[in-house]
């Protein structure tokens, strides 16, 4: 009897000895069902968080030697635990001040646009800007870009310059154009277009570079606006469970609002700031190199302009597409000459900084690919981790290029259930069948980086995984799929929305999966998405995020915390 009883006890006094011997958790999660993104343990029931970092995954037996007294434990009864989603292309600044700008994207008319435009107006005080938007004429009928009669009458006293969903195109009411200098004798920049009428008139429709003749008389946001888009924005990733996000252009001025609130203790969401690559002597002439900084600020990636958007019709392509008269869009005014593109790329490689770059058309697309590979020629190999943002209408030829130069697709999934209502009726059937390519590119093994482009798109991700893995339009009528061979698993999806999305801006090592040592950044889910039908996706709800162990967001405690 003493034997056995020697048997049982030795090997629970030994985990006592053990639990003894390391510090208590300052937060468990019991109970859940944990999707961990870590390949030799994709599973488990719960986690323990030390400071701000995981320092176990497993059974809640495993995990309970890490309760303390002073412990706080989180019962996730049974609902889905995920890592936190990092989302690998937001505008953060202009999303945070959209959430107060007048909202156009839902409106199906042209009436309807300019009653939501008057009504702002009766708002605003006389002399100021009315921004923001996000309009899409697709949705009307006809669908017919919007022109500054429309809107003139409504805003006499206020300037008015209201973005495209794209980011592509603005509209600007007779105000704001007088204020630009823009008139029928106005040139089109380079990798721009005055939209102008049957006299030459401009409509006030801007495409591109051309919005430039505007933006350079907007005041600048004050630092009080930057700071309130920014808290507006923080509050609204941690409420869907975004623990990261990866902004590109932003200002410097938004640079310093995060540095601000991060040496406040107010930075609740991780940033990854990639400014433009117009600005790249600025980051070589301080020597710093790609994901520089700490866990929430960090710099060291350019963002660079290929070309437009397929919607505003500046996309770049090999073929015209759109209606008559056909065009091949637009290069953008950094390209122009391409020289120019090559000596910033060239210069931003030397000196160790990520290159992000839009390329939507496929000969954009193709160009930068051609770019990159100038530069491992030039430079040798690395591990540069070249990015191609949107990567949306691949020629065929250039996937296997992709894969073999590693360059990471960033992608948006929401964009193709948007685009896919109207895309295939202006490129055919064959460039079609290679937008949003996600099965195609993980064919070739090239890395996916998931991501919204918010405010172009909605921040919530719940929204990017029900379109990857259903391709399901926006105007019903492709319930099965819009090209259906190329959706994603739920775990496909989820993976290019988290490590893939980590690996993108050098984090793979830090985040991205539920795995000890990483930053315990974490979301618990309303459903859970690999059991639900894939049509209810997108009415998941974040419980609960976490971002470094500390509660950023509970449904069920009011919100924010």
């Amino acid at each position: 009897m003493k034997l056995t009883i020697g048997f049982l006890f030795l090997p629970l006094l030994a985990v006592t000895l053990r639990a003894q011997s390391r510090p208590a958790a300052e937060l468990i999660i019991t109970n859940a069902n944990i999707w961990t993104v870590d390949k030799a343990h994709p599973k488990a029931q719960a986690v323990a968080v030390l400071g701000d970092r995981i320092v176990a995954v497993g059974s809640n037996a495993e995990v309970e030697v890490w309760h303390g007294e002073h412990t706080r434990v989180i019962d996730a009864a049974g609902k889905l635990l995920l890592p936190g989603f990092d989302d690998a292309h937001v505008h953060f600044v202009s999303g945070g001040s959209q959430l107060d700008n007048v909202q156009l994207n839902d409106a199906t008319s042209a009436e309807e646009f300019a009653r939501r435009i008057g009504e702002q107006a009766k708002k605003a005080a006389k002399g100021e800007w009315i921004r923001g938007g996000d309009w899409d004429e697709t949705k009307w009928s006809p669908a017919q870009l919007p022109t500054k009669e429309l809107i003139d009458p409504l805003t006499p006293d206020n300037p008015v310059f209201l973005s495209r969903y794209d980011g592509h195109m603005s509209l600007a009411n007779s105000v704001a154009l007088r204020l630009a200098g823009v008139t029928a004798q106005t040139p089109d920049p380079p990798g721009g277009t005055i939209v102008r009428d049957t006299h030459g008139n401009p409509t006030g429709a801007l495409k591109d570079a051309a919005m430039d003749y505007v933006y350079k008389v907007i005041p600048e946001l004050s630092h009080e606006q930057r700071l309130h888009a920014v808290k507006r924005a923080l509050a609204h990733a941690a409420s869907l469970g975004v623990t990261s996000v990866q902004d590109m252009n932003p200002d410097y001025a938004d640079i310093a609002v995060y540095s601000e609130l991060l040496d406040r203790g107010e930075l609740t969401t991780r940033i990854y700031a990639a400014p433009l690559i117009t600005q790249v002597d600025d980051q070589v002439k301080i020597g710093i190199r790609r994901a520089f900084g700490s866990p929430y600020l960090r710099i060291g990636a350019l963002k660079g302009y290929a070309d437009g958007s397929l919607g505003s019709g500046t996309a770049y392509f090999f073929e015209p597409f759109g209606t008559p008269p056909q065009t091949h869009g637009l290069l953008s005014d950094e390209m122009q000459p391409l020289s120019l593109m090559r000596d910033r790329m060239m210069k931003a490689d030397a000196a160790g900084l990520q290159l992000c770059t839009h390329a939507i058309g496929d000969q954009g697309i193709s160009i930068i690919l051609d770019l990159y590979s100038e530069i491992t020629k030039a430079h040798g190999d690395a591990d540069r981790r070249f990015r191609i943002e949107h990567a949306q209408h691949m020629a065929a030829k250039d996937f296997d290029r992709f894969a073999q130069l590693k360059v990471i697709a960033s992608m948006q999934p929401y964009h193709a259930i948007d685009d896919g209502r109207w895309a295939e009726s202006r490129i055919g059937h064959d460039r079609a069948s290679r937008t949003y390519a996600f099965r195609t590119f993980l064919n070739h093994g090239v890395r996916l980086a998931f991501g919204t482009d918010w405010d172009v798109a909605p921040l919530n991700p719940m929204l990017g995984l029900y379109a990857a893995v259903t391709r399901a339009t926006l105007d019903g009528k492709n319930p099965n799929g819009w090209f259906p061979e190329q959706k994603l698993t739920v775990p496909e999806a989820i993976e290019a929305y988290t490590m893939g999305s980590a690996y993108a801006e050098f984090q793979e090592k830090e985040k991205g999966s539920i795995t000890p040592g990483k930053l315990a950044d974490m979301v618990l889910l309303s459903d859970d998405i690999f059991s639900i039908a894939p049509e209810r996706i997108r009415d998941v709800k974040a419980l609960k995020t976490i971002v470094g162990g500390k509660i950023t967001w509970d449904a069920m405690a009011g919100g924010a915390q």
